[in-house]
């Protein structure tokens, strides 16, 4: 795929985030989606068209590793240990490789929504890219293991949970605002204090520098739910949906997992949750 810059036609936006996607290479998807994040305000846009895979491509593009299995196989590890830390940077480190093509798929698969939608989203991939290589430098960096090989992303099984919400809501701009960002997403800023508490109580340098990579995740991450609240918002106006009622109807149309407390209502606030919608959370 060219890139924004070569050549005197220039390739339309969304196609391009159709094939940063398929890309099953993870360095050169990041090349992509940050390539396309920098050029997206120049390059034409077809918001109306009905893009559709290449038939030989996989939704989405990624390596043969990480073995793909289900939540509840994937094994669990005490942080405590080097193995168990490395399997955590993992984790994380799957997660924002799923981020990239979530970002990416927004892009490409919704037509009809106004450029700046578009410019949102790969603004996200590119971070989320960004996220993906600090984790996986971390991995690599971090005591080697007992053969002394660095570890490195596909270590360790990972799971499809994200992605499989992602294929719910195919056809559901708005269900996929609310479900994907704005939930499973959102669980992040719960979830990411907590880890960093446990890293400080470890103390080992390793476990120290995570947690200062995980505060910078953080702070994009709210930047990212936020994103996702906003494009849900304005597409329950357009409507004529109550946001938090409707909300309530896709969790159970969609089956989405189920959130409990503690929730980070700080973060949640400041990514553009309504006290209202903590409130629905906690069940108040």
């Amino acid at each position: 795929m060219e890139t924004a810059t070569q050549g005197l036609a220039l390739p339309e936006l969304r196609a391009q985030a159709l094939a940063a996607l398929c890309c099953p290479d993870i360095e050169r998807k990041r090349e992509l989606a940050n390539a396309l994040h920098a050029a997206a305000a120049q390059l034409p846009l077809d918001a109306a068209a009905l893009l559709t895979p290449p038939t030989a491509s996989t939704l989405p593009g990624r390596p043969q590793r990480p073995r793909l299995v289900m939540p509840k196989q994937v094994a669990q590890r005490s942080p405590f240990t080097l193995e168990g830390r490395a399997a955590l940077i993992h984790a994380i480190c799957h997660i924002e490789f799923n981020a990239i093509n979530l970002a990416l798929d927004a892009v490409w698969r919704f037509a009809g929504m106004p450029r700046e939608f578009y410019l949102d989203w790969l603004r996200v991939a590119a971070e989320e890219a960004y996220h993906f290589g600090l984790l996986r430098d971390h991995l690599r960096a971090m005591p080697p293991r007992e053969d002394g090989q660095p570890w490195d992303y596909g270590d360790f099984d990972g799971h499809d949970g994200l992605w499989l919400m992602c294929e719910r809501t195919a056809h559901d701009v708005t269900a996929r605002m609310a479900l994907v960002p704005r939930t499973l997403e959102a669980r992040g800023l719960d979830a990411t204090p907590q880890i960093q508490t446990k890293l400080r109580r470890i103390g080992t340098p390793d476990a120290l520098a995570a947690v200062a990579l995980l505060d910078i995740i953080l702070r994009d991450e709210v930047g990212h739910v936020e994103i996702g609240n906003r494009w849900y918002r304005w597409l329950c106006a357009g409507q004529g949906l109550d946001p938090v009622t409707h909300y309530g109807e896709l969790v159970q149309r969609h089956q989405a997992p189920p959130l409990r407390p503690p929730f980070n209502q700080e973060a949640r606030l400041r990514a553009g949750f309504s006290q209202q919608e903590i409130d629905y959370l906690l069940g108040a």
